[in-house]
């Protein structure tokens, strides 16, 4: 079972192991980081096994025609990556793809993108010297006039097919998350556990922090997931006051849109929330003066909000979701509660679907310890086990560091003029120096940065037309040879549909500037490219999409 450790929306793959435990099957499971790990993980292991299950990599590439398996080699599918690739579509034997029904794929229809090879045989060899009799000439000047008749219709559909293809694989974006469609998968065969649930809506959590996919997408699919939740988690009176202390209960609620608030301090969260932060403009003195006046008009003292969250006053928490919703919408900020879910560990422990996020999402990419990707990525995965809450604990630390660093760089980069308009788009370098650029060499921490990046420009900047642009960011990766990130994202409007078009972009000003690039991650806007090939890169770039 191959799967990708980039994103970290990995919860999918505990569900799977859930899946061939409950079977007794057999598995080896190896997280990948990019095609480059992929290829040398399929070599490894192809004369070993017959069937492959790829978990967020995959769908999005001919893979057939990068991995060169044996006719006797499967493999099962289970990809968010959209838009799918039109060979795995319609390949009816040794691709499988495990997608939801309702999911709207867009693909072009068969006969479009593919013709028999009998079609295409040419009539060549039936070709004429010219010397046949004047009875046959008028038939061999017929067979003239309809293979040329067909040379022109092969010109026109093949022509057509570019249109098509272009027009479908133009924009990545994502799909209904992976760990929902194997939860779906379990509950059809009826294995579905409520820890299989939990992992789940972690999932769905994951692309909402991480703005893959659209409120409208988000909400549909909350809606979805609380239906499982009310059928696992429905209990009468009696049983509910005969809980176990060591029962798992996971609970709809409407919570504050603020980060890992309820193991942080609400000061702390506020100030390190993408959407507070953006919305108050924290980075300036004037947005420091309205975050008092926002403490002041809920009549929290400044004491109260600084110390932990469990020490605050009882009789403060009682009534604060509304007392927090009021006073925001007066300072613009009108959705500041959100649909989500909670879990409940015991009479103790309580998290949020978007804490386990964040906490798995920084043990994922920990800089603190040089340690192999699959070490993190292994202990990230502990994490999710109730069995090892120490670890979930550490990874909450973790976060708090990096969402403070996130914060810490975007008000830098606002307050320095870093963020600049290069006409198509907008673009921000992080310069070699920069505090916490190591965390920014990792493909998830430099795309949350982008996010709050782009938001809190949107914020600050009183240009209309900067305000709906898309961003590209770059970060230095490894110094020493010479190589640099690079993240492209769609603006940030309310009607966002979150396709990206920089994947195909960055494709295009490479080739046509020879610029030396490594297409290695899974998500196509991500890519590395050598430092003194940027200047060029860019030029090509702007070039490209004016």
């Amino acid at each position: 079972m191959f799967l990708s450790d980039f994103r970290k929306e990995f919860y999918e793959v505990i569900v799977t192991q859930a899946l061939f435990q409950c079977d007794h099957v057999q598995y080896t499971l190896v997280p990948v980081s990019g095609w480059q790990e992929l290829e040398t993980a399929f070599l490894e292991h192809k004369d070993q096994f017959q069937y492959f299950v790829l978990i967020n990599c995959g769908a999005n590439v001919d893979l057939l025609e990068i991995l060169q398996p044996e006719e006797d080699t499967f493999f099962f599918i289970c990809d968010t990556h959209r838009p799918i690739n039109v060979v795995n579509v319609y390949n009816e034997t040794q691709i499988k793809l495990l997608i939801k029904q309702d999911d709207d794929l867009e693909i072009p229809a068969y006969d479009d993108i593919f013709r028999d090879e009998e079609e295409d045989e040419d009539d060549s060899g039936n070709e004429s010297d010219g010397s046949e009799p004047s009875g046959k000439r008028k038939r061999f000047e017929e067979d003239i006039m309809e293979r040329t008749m067909k040379r022109r219709q092969r010109r026109e559909w093949e022509a057509r097919r570019r249109e098509i293809l272009f027009d479908y694989e133009q924009y990545e974006y994502h799909g209904t998350s992976s760990a929902m469609v194997m939860f779906d998968l379990a509950w059809i065969m009826s294995k579905d556990l409520n820890d299989m649930l939990w992992w789940a809506i972690v999932g769905l959590t994951d692309q909402w922090v991480q703005d893959k996919i659209t409120q409208m997408k988000y909400v549909t699919d909350i809606g979805t997931l609380q239906r499982h939740v009310s059928r696992h988690n429905h209990r009468n009176e009696d049983e509910e006051n005969s809980l176990s202390i060591d029962c798992m209960r996971i609970a709809f609620e409407y919570d504050l849109r603020l980060a890992l608030y309820q193991h942080w301090s609400l000061f702390e969260s506020l100030c390190n929330t993408c959407y507070t932060s953006a919305s108050l403009k924290l980075w300036s003195v004037q947005g420091q003066k309205r975050l008092q006046e926002f403490f002041a008009d809920m009549g929290l003292p400044l004491k109260q909000v600084k110390q932990k969250f469990n020490s605050m006053d009882i009789s403060l928490k009682e009534n604060l979701q509304e007392m927090i919703e009021e006073s925001a919408s007066k300072f613009g900020m009108k959705n500041l509660r959100v649909q989500t879910f909670s879990i409940h560990f015991g009479f103790k422990n309580k998290f949020l679907a978007s804490d386990i996020v964040y906490a798995t999402a920084s043990l994922m990419e920990n800089i603190e310890k040089d340690e192999p990707g699959t070490d993190n990525f292994i202990k990230a995965l502990d994490s999710l086990s109730r069995s090892n809450l120490d670890k979930l604990h550490q990874g909450l630390e973790l976060a708090k560091k990096q969402l403070r660093a996130i914060q810490q760089t975007v008000a830098s980069c606002i307050c320095t003029n870093l963020v600049i308009s290069q006409g198509p788009f907008l673009y921000c370098y992080l310069m070699e120096g920069t505090p916490d650029v190591k965390l920014f060499s990792k493909p998830v921490s430099l795309c949350l940065l982008s996010k709050y990046l782009l938001k809190s420009f949107v914020c600050s900047t009183k240009n209309k037309r900067c305000k709906l642009l898309p961003l590209i960011v770059a970060a230095p990766m490894d110094v020493e040879q010479g190589t640099v990130i690079m993240v492209g994202i769609p603006p940030e409007t309310e009607s966002s549909d979150k396709k990206n078009f920089f994947g195909r972009a960055f494709e295009k000003a490479a080739e046509s500037t020879n610029s030396r690039t490594l297409h290695n991650h899974f998500d196509m806007s991500i890519i590395e490219l050598k430092m003194e090939d940027r200047s060029k890169f860019l030029d090509a770039l702007i070039s490209l999409l004016s």
